[in-house]
């Protein structure tokens, strides 16, 4: 039988067809395949790392299993009603101070005009630059009996009657004014975003310019106010310093006696577990606030209201006070306290207290901007729930406090130390008290620190750029380097610089879990200020506030673009 060349080619050409379409569909399959191990593998080291992150507060919340009933009636009947009352009335000072300045503050130099407005819209958020810690010993050193204030007055001849400032309403007035700006600066960026034009609509409906802020403004703004007062709560039950100078007994400083003082690590860590249920509490209700403030910002007209001359005087003497009683004079305090004790003071163990700071906090903030890089890149490949789950864990650990992730940190790696003793790898600890301790501690404590920037950074990537990348090139490595990176890089240069300082500040940390004669600046601070020398610890407290300026700057020009 003969065939016709019509028919063989055509069936040649169908054999080829269904070739190139086996062809296509095993490379499509290839291509889905690699797809979905890419996506297995991202986001397993995604909770790898959420894992890591954890590890510290799943500890600190197991502690519960070990009941140390001796020690805990001791706290039952002693420590535990003071610690609550003492927490209770500083949130209680710290929401209604910090709210009454921030807000105040932040509507007069968004809406008016007045002598010094420019200067003091960015000056008010300086105070930022000062640790919590470093305030409260300026002041008592400035108004305690002996201090400069006192002693000026008596040289006149004027006796005074001061009361004294070593007591719960001292700790509390400084925490309020070193965490007014969190409300500052939020409640700022709401009273721009609603503009002159809402303000004037509300006096043309017959409204006084303070019935307008009451009723028109305070509660348009009222979601971002209390994001900058949640902010400012969880700092304060997370501070340890401030309120150690101030003698005051909360959570943290009972943490830090349970461990150190009754040597106790399970007590330390059943404390450390009742505070992050309260701070739970307060997350909570950020997210709520947060849901209600939305992430929308609309550019206001940067006109301002004129006020008539004794309100300019009255708006300009406030930001005066505030700026002069929450900055200026305790920064020109240490200036003085430095310049008077540098001699004295100044040898080879500051030169240890430097090299130590820039060692722990060059490690942390490389460490944790590295896997910022990575989290924020895996949830913007792959942006559905588990990914957001496992990111919001892995960055749980900024609403924890220092001495709950230290005593988290230190029990697992005291726990690995022992278990090297018992089966004879090494003869004694050799993780406890290390680096390493510090660095898995400040890293989940500042993880968001540098996830924020990089994170919003990277959300200026957008798909064409990507889609762009994937035509010129086919190596990964290559889009990174010519595309990616360039965006990203403004990011990862605020996560450098805010991680870094964030971790040179930190003390209660690097204080819990340090071996025995590795001080840092902070450490340093803490130990002349437990001995009452004040001018002593003023060296590396303005070394620190120096350092501290850097975010200070970066959240001014942000201020600026937003505001």
């Amino acid at each position: 039988m003969m065939t016709m060349p019509g028919a063989s080619a055509s069936k040649d050409n169908t054999v080829n067809d269904n070739t190139n379409k086996g062809s296509d569909n095993s490379s499509q399959a290839v291509s889905q395949d690699h797809a979905v191990r890419k996506r297995i593998i991202s986001k397993s080291v995604l909770g790898l790392i959420s894992l890591f992150m954890l590890i510290p507060i799943l500890v600190v919340l197991l502690s519960w299993t070990q009941p140390v009933a001796d020690i805990w009636t001791h706290m039952r009947e002693y420590v535990l009603p003071q610690v609550l009352k003492n927490t209770a009335i500083l949130l209680l000072m710290v929401i209604t101070i910090s709210g009454s300045i921030g807000t105040a503050l932040a509507w007069v130099t968004s809406m008016y005009r007045f002598p010094g407005q420019r200067f003091f819209s960015w000056a008010l958020m300086l105070p930022l630059a000062i640790p919590a810690y470093v305030l409260a010993f300026v002041t008592i050193g400035i108004v305690d009996f002996s201090g400069p204030l006192q002693t000026g007055l008596r040289d006149f001849g004027i006796s005074t009657a001061i009361p004294s400032v070593r007591n719960i309403w001292g700790a509390g007035l400084v925490l309020s004014l070193a965490f007014y700006p969190y409300v500052y600066l939020l409640a700022r960026q709401a009273f721009l975003s609603q503009g002159r034009r809402a303000i004037e609509a509300g006096q043309m409906l017959g409204l006084s310019r303070s019935s307008v802020f009451f009723r028109l403004a305070l509660p348009q703004a009222l979601p971002w106010v209390v994001g900058g007062l949640l902010l400012a709560s969880m700092e304060t039950l997370a501070d340890f310093g401030a309120v150690s100078v101030f003698n005051v007994d909360t959570f943290t400083t009972a943490i830090y006696k349970a461990w150190f003082g009754f040597f106790s690590l399970t007590t330390a860590a059943q404390l450390a577990a009742l505070l992050i249920g309260v701070i739970f509490i307060v997350v909570l209700f950020e997210q709520y606030w947060q849901a209600r403030r939305g992430n929308t910002v609309t550019q206001g007209s940067n006109r301002r209201f004129d006020a008539s001359p004794p309100a300019k005087i009255a708006m300009t003497l406030l930001c005066t006070v505030v700026f002069l009683i929450a900055f200026l004079v305790p920064f020109l305090q240490l200036v003085y306290w430095t310049a008077m004790n540098f001699r004295q003071d100044f040898d080879q163990r500051y030169l240890d207290f430097v090299t130590n700071s820039l060692i722990i906090a060059s490690m942390t903030t490389l460490f944790i901007a590295f896997l910022a890089i990575i989290i924020a890149w895996v949830k913007r490949q792959y942006p559905d729930k588990t990914t957001k789950l496992l990111t919001t864990l892995a960055n749980l650990g900024y609403v924890v406090p220092g001495t709950v992730l230290a005593v988290g940190v230190f029990i697992p790696i005291a726990w690995v130390d022992n278990q090297l003793i018992a089966f004879g790898v090494t003869s004694h600890q050799v993780l406890s008290g290390s680096v390493v301790v510090m660095l898995l501690a400040l890293s989940t404590r500042f993880m968001t620190v540098s996830f924020q920037p990089v994170d919003r950074q990277l959300q200026r990537l957008t798909v064409n750029q990507e889609a762009a990348a994937e035509l010129l090139s086919d190596s990964p490595i290559q889009r990174w380097r010519q595309v990616v990176l360039p965006v990203l890089s403004p990011g990862v240069l605020t996560a450098l610089l805010m991680g870094f300082v964030e971790v040179m500040k930190e003390m209660p940390i690097t204080l819990m879990t340090r071996r025995q004669g590795w001080d840092t600046l902070a450490v340093r601070v803490f130990e002349m200020t437990s001995e009452g020398m004040w001018g002593r610890a003023a060296l590396p407290s303005l070394l620190i506030v120096l350092v501290g300026l850097l975010p200070v700057w970066i959240l001014l020009r942000q201020s600026d673009k937003t505001g």
